[in-house]
């Protein structure tokens, strides 16, 4: 039976062309689902907004992103090169909709062919083909731009091209490399220039699936990388030679060859043997199997020890992820010490020391607050100004400058000049739930400059 994989990739495909390009619109709360915005120095993910102080987060993110990548290339190979990666996407756009649905260049059941340009109507197809795919191409260029640059801002910018001189340099750079790549560098780009494909191998096991030729049934086409011939010459052999499978190949290989670098896992090859061996009433002699089962008959084991330790790891990074975004601080205080380490003031009945700061007040919330400090400790340290709150609005930052007071019979004695850890608690007068602790060094002399 036909089973049309070639039909679900491209309804995968397309479920993935359209969920990236419409993420990016999707806002909860002002926040996207994943933002990485350097011009306002801030992190949206899952729909959390983060400020750069928090984009420790990041390397979890890219953690949890490679550990995916990593399991599911141990479970099924890669089946995300054949299926979601928009290489792929891009050029089956190009390749299998403009050049051969249509402008009917080639056959798309024979990949093999070359498209013979030395006709006149070819070239001009060619050139038809290069300008449909370079709005899309910019198109492209602006939905990778979007999880950097939001749409509501994205825009407007553009609309003024040149006064955003770095985010149009950005377009033109991605959107000439893909016309570039999908026009000309084709399925050179996945087997020669892709990191990807460099260690997906490493990570294959006898239960891997991936595009497997059942050799015992079809018998064997190739010796040490040598083609014995069109077709297998046993007698029980089911290999007909139609070379469907090859000619239907993108990556241009025979995949009855084996396990083969530049096979991505599109499984047309098992189609197009499909439709062949149906007619004989028989399976197909290309399958999405393991080596295990292909081989031996057993079933593939897809809870093994690897696959464990995957979802092991992915497990505790998700964990971690979860548990420091649900500790994310409502707003944020960066405590800033003045060059001056110390001032000593005096008055008829006594003498103290004091230390300035820069407090910068980050509000994170959607609403505006109002901010102040007190020092939890040590006792002996004094607020000199200021004396009220800081007024915040949503998203913005302020800055108060903080003297600090300290009377003389507060200080400890000492022959050098000292210093104090201060603990400080900022919170929101008017949102007593908002509330963080910061420690700040206090300095002060010695106890004999003091009785000066």
């Amino acid at each position: 039976m036909n089973r049309q994989y070639r039909k679900l990739r491209w309804a995968v495909m397309l479920f993935a062309t359209l969920f990236t390009i419409g993420l990016p619109f999707v806002v909860i709360n002002d926040h996207h689902f994943f933002l990485l915005s350097f011009e306002h120095a801030k992190l949206h993910l899952f729909f959390v907004g983060f400020d750069a102080q928090e984009l420790y987060l990041m390397p979890f993110v890219l953690m949890f992103g490679f550990l995916f990548v990593f399991a599911i290339t141990t479970l099924g190979g890669r089946v995300w090169c054949g299926w979601g990666c928009p290489q792929t996407i891009y050029r089956a756009i190009y390749r299998d909709l403009i050049e051969g649905w249509l402008l009917k260049m080639h056959r798309l059941a024979n990949r093999q062919k070359e498209v013979d340009y030395s006709l006149f109507s070819n070239k001009i197809k060619k050139i038809a083909a290069i300008a449909i795919w370079i709005p899309l191409a910019f198109l492209a260029a602006a939905n990778l731009t979007w999880f950097f640059v939001p749409p509501e801002e994205f825009f407007p910018y553009m609309t003024e091209p040149l006064k955003h001189p770095v985010l149009l340099g950005m377009q033109l750079v991605i959107a000439g490399f893909l016309i570039f790549d999908i026009t000309k560098m084709g399925e050179t780009f996945c087997s020669m220039i892709c990191p990807y494909v460099r260690v997906q191998s490493s990570m294959y096991d006898r239960d891997t699936v991936y595009t497997i030729y059942d050799e015992k049934r079809g018998g064997k086409i190739y010796e040490d990388e040598i083609k014995l011939g069109k077709k297998p010459f046993g007698a029980n052999d089911e290999c007909t030679g139609c070379e469907m499978c090859v000619h239907i190949c993108p990556a241009h290989i025979d995949i009855r060859r084996g396990l083969q670098l530049e096979c991505i896992n599109c499984l047309d090859c098992a189609d197009a043997c499909a439709v062949v061996m149906d007619k004989l009433g028989k399976k197909s002699l290309v399958n999405w199997t393991s080596s295990r089962q292909n081989e031996t008959g057993e079933k593939t084991r897809f809870l093994r020890f690897r696959t464990i330790a995957y979802a092991f790891l992915l497990a505790c990074v998700a964990t971690v992820l979860l548990i420091m975004s649900g500790e994310k601080e409502s707003f944020l205080l960066n405590i800033t010490k003045s060059q001056r380490p110390y001032k000593i003031e005096a008055d008829a009945d006594a003498k103290s020391v004091q230390n300035e700061y820069i407090f910068l007040f980050t509000n994170k919330s959607e609403t505006a607050h109002k901010y102040y400090f007190e020092v939890v400790s040590p006792s002996g340290i004094k607020i000199v100004t200021p004396l009220k709150a800081l007024n915040v609005e949503p998203y913005k930052k302020e800055r108060m400058i903080v003297l600090l007071s300290a009377d003389e019979g507060a200080l400890a004695a000492g022959k050098n000049m000292l210093r104090v850890e201060a603990v400080i608690r900022a919170y929101s007068e008017d949102d007593p739930a908002q509330s963080i602790t910061r420690k700040a060094l206090f300095f002060y002399p010695p106890q004999s400059e003091l009785t000066k």
